[in-house]
């Protein structure tokens, strides 16, 4: 944590961190250091140790002591003052060995007193009695303080592991075990047949199973392939128009099943190592229950018909937003029961759809209340808006937040963002990273082939610790629609049958899957907030890496993870890497070119020995970059 902390005139201040648990008793506390010169800015670590609402703060005191020994160390050997120097610190001796303590401790204050008073000593002898060796080490570590200033009391809520370090893999339940049929047309996949085909996912090393919206759908305005106005008959329409006489947010579509059939999914997602995140999007197709039982929460146009969304010149036509203004209290309430219905039934996950569409005050209600009910259940934000809305979801309770990263392509924009989510914002924003999602699919996706996909998987899995896919990825599903960042044939608006035993899908998930397996190998990779980038030679190459002191490390030995990675899917690229031996923990000889650690590429398997300057030529179509473990040299 970090203060600005700073007192009148040219006294010495200090500062003291503390950490009070959510019992409201110290702790720990942690004396704070300055960082920068002249920044008045001081900066401490506290590690909380369990899940719930901690809360800081921050002692800031005058430090006569450092003072003391700042005008002696001047006065003293310049013959200034010389008798009331030793008198002033004598005194401090004194004041220091009433304090309450160990006897021992006392004693060492009384002696350093007894020979700074002693005239038959030297100056110097009697100074450093009380300025140097132990004496300095006990204060140092139990000042004296004065005029202690304590700022405000805030909260810091502590989350689980998985709030943090996640790999996600996101799947439509519908086309999971969907059919085709010339006769009988589409045939849904059920929650059954999804569950059915998790040992797939799981192989991979994906631990969050994220289930895009279950729910009933309207058939009202129902959209039809690729977004069209008109649907067909066989037209299943998209799941986030929510809402039918079968039922709304609280039910599921009868052809996916009951929940029962939930029930097992998530049982049979637990078996395999996996948890459940659900998608909440909260509105509702005309058809929905609430349009009728709740007419109030819904905006009426001059012609008295409900307003439907729209993003100009996009219209959606089938759904229905809310209007929190009209009965706040009654909306948060039914979302509140919402939320509560598929917590019981095993949801430890929500992600959010457009939460930045709502009002702010009542997602810091709704968290605040669900995690005093559920504290393991965890929101990430799918808000793609403007930073500052994006920050403040995270400041007000949402645990995780989607980012800019499919948007950051060329290696200045990948090497700057890469540091802004490592920077103040990591303290309270935590990304997860997506190459694309069901929404998104870039041009440098479209246009990179499969070399494209092979990269930004490289890049996401060490972006951060949280990163995801969505079901296709493996297959290289980049065909947009026209006009459009979203594939064709997007699966919002239809059943999707893949076969993951096309040879391209059997080499990208043999990628997935070391990739996971890196990232549970490696705790580095499991952090966020130390990444250091490393220069090179060319425009298309970048190179970052994230190191874990043995202090910080779960395992009790240092991590250090390199990432070398070519950004160009369309030429073989070569590069000098001039890297940061000091940041990766690794002495420097002053020799650039001498050997310094061995290279162990977690993807291939290969050792190489590297130096501060190291080549590198990465062909796209064989490899995309280099994962390399940093090991001592024999």
């Amino acid at each position: 944590m970090g203060a600005t902390v700073f007192k009148e005139g040219h006294d010495a201040v200090g500062a003291t961190a503390v950490l009070l648990s959510p019992d409201g008793k110290v702790h720990s506390t942690a004396r704070m250091v300055p960082v920068g010169l002249g920044l008045d800015r001081w900066e401490a670590l506290l590690v909380p140790d369990a899940v719930g609402l901690w809360q800081f703060r921050v002692e800031a005191w005058a430090d006569p002591y450092t003072t003391w020994v700042h005008d002696a160390s001047i006065k003293v050997p310049a013959g200034l003052d010389v008798e009331l120097m030793l008198a002033a610190g004598a005194e401090l001796m004194d004041e220091a060995a009433t304090r309450r303590g160990p006897a021992a401790e006392a004693q060492r204050y009384r002696t350093a007193a007894a020979v700074l008073r002693d005239a038959s000593l030297p100056p110097a002898v009697r100074l450093a009695a009380a300025a140097e060796g132990e004496v300095a080490a006990l204060l140092r570590d139990n000042p004296l303080r004065r005029h202690v200033t304590k700022s405000a009391t805030y909260p810091l809520h502590v989350s689980r592991e998985r709030a943090l370090v996640g790999n996600w893999y996101e799947v439509f339940p519908r086309s999971m075990g969907a059919a085709f049929s010339p006769q009988t047309g589409w045939r849904s996949g059920t929650l059954r047949t999804c569950a059915a085909g998790l040992d797939r996912i799981a192989d991979m090393g994906f631990d969050v199973l994220y289930l895009t919206p279950v729910h009933p759908i309207g058939t009202t305005f129902r959209k039809g392939r690729n977004n069209a106005l008109t649907a067909k008959p066989e037209d299943p329409g998209s799941p986030y128009a929510i809402g039918s006489p079968e039922g709304g947010h609280d039910a599921i579509h009868p052809d996916l099943g009951t929940f029962e059939d939930f029930d097992a999914l998530v049982a049979r997602a637990r078996e395999l190592g996996m948890e459940v995140a659900l998608d909440v999007a909260l509105q509702c197709s005309p058809d929905h229950p609430w349009v009728t039982e709740h007419p109030e929460w819904f905006t009426k146009r001059a012609d008295g018909t409900i307003a439907y969304a729209e993003n100009p010149p996009k219209k959606y036509q089938d759904i229905y937003p809310l209007n929190f203004d009209l009965d706040p209290e009654g909306i948060y309430q039914e979302i509140l029961r919402v939320l509560r219905v598929w917590i019981d039934h095993g949801v430890t996950i929500f992600r959010v759809d457009n939460p930045h569409t709502k009002p702010l005050p009542f997602w810091e209600r709704l968290i605040a209340q669900v995690a005093e009910e559920a504290p393991d259940v965890i929101f990430l934000a799918e808000a793609f808006t403007r930073p500052a809305m994006m920050q403040t979801l995270a400041m007000i309770g949402f645990h995780q937040s989607y980012t800019y990263f499919a948007w950051r392509n060329t290696k200045t924009e990948v090497l700057e963002y890469v540091q802004e989510l490592a920077g103040d914002q990591g303290s309270f924003m935590r990304p997860s990273i997506w190459p694309t999602t069901h929404d998104i699919l870039t041009p440098y996706m479209q246009q990179g082939g499969a070399a494209a996909f092979k990269a930004r998987a490289v890049l996401a899995a060490t972006y951060a610790p949280t990163w995801g896919i969505y079901s296709g990825f493996e297959l290289v599903e980049n065909v947009a629609r026209p006009g459009s960042e979203e594939q064709i044939d997007n699966e919002k608006y239809q059943y999707k049958v893949r076969d993951f035993t096309q040879p391209l899908a059997v080499e990208m998930t043999r990628l997935l899957t070391r990739l996971n397996a890196i990232r549970a190998a490696h705790p580095a990779l499991q952090r966020l907030r130390n990444v250091t980038v490393h220069a090179t030679s060319d425009d298309a190459i970048v190179c970052y890496s994230r190191r874990l002191e043995a202090a910080h490390s779960p395992t009790g030995q240092e991590d250090t993870v390199i990432v070398v990675l070519n950004l160009d899917p369309h030429a073989t690229r070569e590069s000098v890497v001039y890297l940061d031996l000091g940041a990766l923990g690794v002495a420097y000889s002053g020799d650039p070119h001498a050997p310094a650690f061995l290279a162990h590429d977690l993807l291939t398997d290969q050792t190489y020995t590297w130096g501060a300057q190291a080549f590198v030529r990465l062909d796209p179509g064989v490899t995309p970059g280099h994962v390399i473990h940093v090991r001592p040299l024999p």
